[in-house]
């Protein structure tokens, strides 16, 4: 009688399949996943900045028509003010906000402190970039690319 021979290991030719298997896979699926990051980042800032845009409306609903001011822009949003924008305790005299919690913070440099703006390319030395006039407010960084729109006055 002849015993049988089994094999007990892969031959070279069936782990050379496999490796090219894989490398073919990863090769299709790798690029798609490099532009998550970035595409995460461009999300969170449009909602970011639509979320300020709706709370900016509201404060400028309430404020005679005015948008809050540059220089206290984050006061005006995270306290209670009054009709003409000062800011102060909540109560009978300060009877609107605070809109938001916190100003958000910009995905694409960590930063939420604003500065005086018109939208488009920014340099990154902010969160944001905000017109008080028009009440837009973008992104402050320069891979951001936006319209330079403002909302609807």
């Amino acid at each position: 009688m002849r015993n049988a021979c089994r094999r007990k290991a892969f031959t070279l030719i069936e782990v050379l399949i496999v490796v090219v298997i894989m490398a073919v896979l990863a090769a299709t699926i790798i690029p798609q996943f490099s532009t998550s990051t970035k595409d995460a980042q461009e999300n969170t800032a449009k909602f970011n900045a639509h979320t300020m845009r709706s709370q900016l409306e509201l404060y400028r609903a309430h404020h005679l028509g005015n948008f809050p001011t540059v220089a206290n822009f984050a006061e005006q949003l995270t306290k209670s003010t009054n009709a003409a924008g000062a800011v102060g305790t909540a109560g009978t005299n300060f009877p609107y906000g605070p809109y938001m919690e916190e100003i958000p913070y910009n995905p694409f440099n960590n930063k939420n402190d604003v500065k005086a703006g018109t939208g488009g390319d920014g340099d990154g030395s902010t969160g944001w970039q905000y017109d008080a006039a028009t009440g837009g407010i973008w992104p402050n960084h320069s891979t951001y690319k936006t319209t330079k729109t403002a909302p609807a006055t």
